[in-house]
């Protein structure tokens, strides 16, 4: 694969607060929520707990649909990928972000249900094409650090 790579990133996790969704300066839905992935190991006898937050932000309908159902505690499983910005703040300061740009969604249980399972509230959508039978397809915008305060 000579001068190509593959950025494709898969999450399973929980959501660490509601989604928060606004509109780009295009009119254009988006929603960023928090996603918490954690591992878990014994070492030496003790119980080790590892968590990890990733920005997760949605566009169109799949930003919709997130906003409509998906609250914290919500079991989601995630497709999308990895970008990392940068952008000088209000004082001059340079910060970054990295942030994952989220293509398909699948609900896995409901908030605050510690099962890992399915159940009736699945659902599958995709923003960004190239879904699967009963998945909805659209094409999402490029991120645009314009559409997305901080």
């Amino acid at each position: 694969m000579a001068g190509g790579g593959v950025n494709k990133v898969i999450l399973v996790g929980r959501l660490g607060a509601d989604p928060e969704m606004k509109y780009g300066s295009s009119g254009n839905p988006f929603t960023t929520f928090n996603l918490a992935t954690s591992e878990t190991w014994t070492k030496d006898g003790q119980k080790t707990e590892k968590t990890e937050w990733h920005r997760i932000i949605t566009f169109g309908k799949l930003a919709e649909i997130c906003a409509q159902y998906l609250n914290k505690g919500k079991q989601v499983y995630i497709e999308g990928k990895i970008q990392t910005r940068n952008w000088e703040d209000k004082e001059g300061i340079k910060r970054w972000t990295t942030e994952i740009l989220c293509q398909n969604m699948q609900m896995l249980s409901s908030a605050g249900d510690s099962g890992a399972g399915g159940g009736n509230t699945s659902e599958r959508t995709s923003s960004y094409g190239g879904g699967s039978t009963g998945s909805m397809n659209q094409q999402g915008p490029p991120v645009n650090e314009d559409d997305i305060p901080f």
